[in-house]
C-alpha cells in the first residue's frame, strides 16, 4: 500500500477512461439514454464460457460434494438440452425453490443457457406465497427441494402452466425422494432428469439478445402481493462488470488482491451465507464467482462454529452476508482456536450495522478489508460500494455510485418523471434517492401500474431517503416506505398489518422495526383491539404465522387501549410510534 493512494476520484478516470477494460460510454437501451459498460458480455452465455477458464478448480462445495468448474459447465449444459427436450422455448419461465445447493446454481445456468427466463422463488414463504410467485410468474418448469414440494405438493395441478417438477436432494449421498406420483405432471428427481453427462456437452445454440429477459426476483411490495422485477442479460453483465470495477479500483488504489504471504496469487473462496434466491446471492456473488473462478462453499444452515471449521480447511478469503453473520463469527467463544488468517474481505448489506463492527473486524481479520453496499432487487444488486479504508473513513456511508450508475436526489414535491437541472443540490440535500443505470431491471412482470409509478424514463424511484456528500458517498438516512430489514430480509409492514387485520379481536395495528442487537431489526406490531375483546401476544402470533413467513411474524407485541397517532390525513405516524416504543422500558 503507498503512502499517498489515488483519490476514489483519480482512480475512476483511469480506469474508465477510453481504451481501458472498464470504458463507460453512453447508449441509447430502449429508448433510454444512459452510461454502459462498453466492454460488458454481451450475455450470460458469455459469462458461462468463461468459467471453462478456471476448468480444473472446485467451484462449488457442500458438505461432501466437490464439483470442479468444468464438472458444472457439463452439467449445466446437459440441463439446458434436458430442458428444451420438455418443451422449455426462449422466454418460458422456469422457477427454482430451494435452499441453497450446489443444484441450485446448475438449475440457475441450464435455465438461462436453454434461452428461458429464470425465476429464483423465496425458499422461506409459505405454501401460499410459493404457490403464488409459480402461479404468477406462468413458470413451465420448477426445480424444488423436497422441504418445499412437501409444502406444495398437494396444489401443483392449480398450476395450468406448470409440466415438470425437477426435485433436488438436500443429502448429498442420496438421490431426491419425489414420493407419489401428481397426475398430469413429470415429477422427477434433478439426478433422473439430468441423465447421462457428456464430458463435452456443449451449451445448446440459443439466439438471445443483451436485452432478452434473464432472470425474475420477486420483491415485496409495499401494498399487495410481491412483484416479479424482470431483468435482462444487460442488467446482469452491467452488476458483474461494476461488482468487477470495484474490486479493480481498489487494488489499484491500496495494493489489495488477493495473495498468500509469499506474494503468489491464489483462488478466492467464499462462505456462502446469502440464500441464493436474492440478488445479492445470485447476481453479486454466484455469477462473479462463476465468471472469476473463485470457489463457494455453502452450509445447511449457517453455524458460526461450523463456519470457522469452514474458513480453516477451505481457506476462505471472503466472508459476506448480513452484519449478524459477521457478529456471531467474531462472538463465538472458540473463535481463537481456527486459522482465519486467509480472510481478504468481509463485507456485508441488508441491515443497519453497529458502528463497532468495523473496529472490531479490523481486529479479527487483520489482513482482510471491510466494507458495505446498497442495492436493490430492482438494480440487479450493486450500486453503492464502500470498502477498505474508504469504509474506515466514512462508516456511515455505503459508498459512491459505480460509474454506470447515474444518482439523483429528489424532494417530495417533484412531480416530474426525470430529474431536472433546477433541483437543489449538496451534501446537506436530502430527498428520494433515484437511479438510472444499465443494471436497472425493466420492469415489473405484468405490474403496468406499479412499474409506471416505480419507472420513469429510465429512472427508479426507489423509496429511500438519502443525501450525497461532496465526495459522491452516499448516506441512506431513511429507508423504503414501511420496510423492516431482519437479518437481511425485507419485510413490509402493510404485509404484516394486513395479516394481522384478519384476527376478528383487532380494530386497529401498526407494524415497525425496531433495533435488535444481531438481527440489524425486529418485527414489532402495535395493537388495538376491538371493543370488548381479549386476546393475548402467542394467539396473536400463531394467526400471523399461519400466512406469512416466519421471519415476517412480529416478535413483539404492544396492546394499547388508546388510539395509533395518525396526520390529518390518518396516516398512522410511524416514526413517532416508533421513537415511542424505543423510549419505552424494557
Amino acid at each position: 500500500m503507498t503512502d499517498s493512494p489515488l483519490s476514489i476520484g483519480d482512480a475512476t478516470a483511469q480506469m474508465t477512461a477510453p481504451g481501458q477494460m472498464f470504458e463507460v460510454e453512453r447508449r441509447v437501451v430502449n429508448g433510454v439514454e444512459m452510461n454502459v459498460w462498453k466492454n460488458a458480455p454481451s450475455t450470460l452465455r458469455q459469462v458461462f464460457d468463461m468459467s471453462l477458464n478456471h476448468r480444473s478448480r472446485d467451484f462449488l462445495v457442500y458438505e461432501d460434494q466437490r464439483f470442479t468448474f468444468e464438472q458444472h459447465y457439463r452439467i449445466a449444459a446437459t440441463l439446458a438440452t434436458r430442458l428444451q427436450d420438455r418443451g422449455v422455448e426462449k422466454g418460458d419461465r422456469v422457477a427454482i425453490a430451494a435452499r441453497n445447493l450446489p443444484q441450485w446454481v446448475m438449475a440457475f445456468w441450464g435455465t438461462v443457457l436453454s434461452g428461458a427466463v429464470v425465476v429464483p422463488i423465496n425458499a422461506w414463504w409459505t405454501t401460499d406465497e410459493l404457490l403464488y410467485g409459480f402461479a404468477d410468474s406462468g413458470s413451465k418448469v420448477i426445480f424444488i427441494d423436497e422441504e418445499r414440494l412437501e409444502r406444495v405438493r398437494h396444489h401443483l395441478n392449480e398450476l395450468p402452466e406448470l409440466r415438470c417438477v425437477v426435485v433436488l436432494s438436500e443429502d448429498p449421498s442420496r438421490s431426491a425422494r419425489v414420493g407419489d406420483d401428481v397426475p398430469g405432471l413429470e415429477l422427477v428427481s434433478f439426478d433422473e432428469f439430468l441423465g447421462d453427462v457428456d464430458p463435452e456437452a456443449t451449451p445448446p445454440d440459443v439466439d438471445v439478445d443483451t436485452d432478452d429477459d434473464a432472470t425474475m426476483f420477486y420483491t415485496s411490495g409495499t401494498t399487495g402481493r410481491p412483484k416479479g422485477a424482470v431483468g435482462t442479460h444487460r442488467n446482469v453483465n452491467a452488476n458483474l462488470m461494476s461488482l468487477f470495477f470495484v474490486s479493480q479500483r481498489s487494488t489499484l488504489r491500496f495494493a489489495t488482491g488477493n495473495v498468500d504471504d509469499s506474494g503468489a496469487s491464489t483462488q478466492n473462496a467464499g462462505l456462502l451465507n446469502i440464500p441464493l434466491f436474492h440478488a445479492t446471492g445470485c447476481l453479486a456473488t454466484m455469477t462473479v464467482n462463476t465468471a472469476a473462478g473463485g470457489k463457494m462453499v455453502m452450509m445447511h444452515h449457517f453455524d458460526a462454529r461450523r463456519a470457522l471449521k469452514l474458513i480453516e480447511s477451505e481457506r476462505i478469503t471472503m466472508i459476506g452476508g448480513v452484519p449478524t453473520i459477521a457478529m456471531q463469527i467474531l462472538d463465538h467463544p472458540d473463535f481463537a482456536q481456527f486459522d482465519t488468517s486467509s480472510v481478504r474481505s468481509v463485507s456485508y448489506g441488508g441491515a443497519p450495522a453497529p458502528p463497532d463492527l468495523v473496529r472490531r473486524l479490523r481486529a479479527a481479520f487483520p489482513k482482510a478489508q471491510p466494507g458495505n453496499g446498497y442495492g436493490l432487487t430492482e438494480t440487479s444488486a450493486a450500486v453503492c460500494l464502500n470498502a477498505g479504508p474508504d469504509y474506515v473513513a466514512k462508516p456511515d456511508s455505503c459508498g459512491p455510485a459505480v460509474p454506470v450508475c447515474e444518482l439523483a436526489i429528489v424532494p417530495d414535491d417533484f412531480e416530474g418523471d426525470e430529474p431536472t437541472d433546477d433541483l437543489p443540490r449538496g451534501p446537506t440535500v436530502v430527498g428520494e434517492l433515484w437511479i438510472k443505470g444499465p443494471n436497472v431491471v425493466r420492469g415489473y412482470w405484468n405490474k403496468p401500474d406499479e412499474t409506471a409509478k416505480s419507472f420513469t424514463k429510465g429512472w427508479l424511484h426507489t423509496g429511500d431517503v438519502a443525501r450525497i456528500d461532496d465526495e459522491g458517498f452516499v448516506y441512506i438516512v431513511d429507508r423504503a416506505k414501511d420496510m423492516i430489514i431482519r437479518g437481511g430480509e425485507n419485510i413490509y409492514s402493510v404485509i404484516v398489518e394486513a395479516a394481522i387485520f384478519e384476527h376478528p379481536a383487532v380494530g386497529d395495528c401498526a407494524v415497525v422495526g425496531l433495533p435488535h442487537p444481531t438481527l440489524g431489526e425486529e418485527v414489532a406490531a402495535v395493537v388495538v383491539l376491538r371493543p370488548g375483546a381479549v386476546l393475548e401476544a402467542e394467539e396473536l402470533a400463531r394467526h400471523v404465522g399461519a400466512r406469512l413467513a416466519k421471519f415476517e411474524v412480529p416478535t413483539r407485541f404492544f396492546f394499547r387501549a388508546v388510539a395509533l397517532p395518525r396526520n390529518p390525513q390518518g396516516k398512522v405516524l410511524k416514526r413517532e410510534l416508533r421513537d415511542s416504543l424505543i423510549a419505552e422500558p424494557a
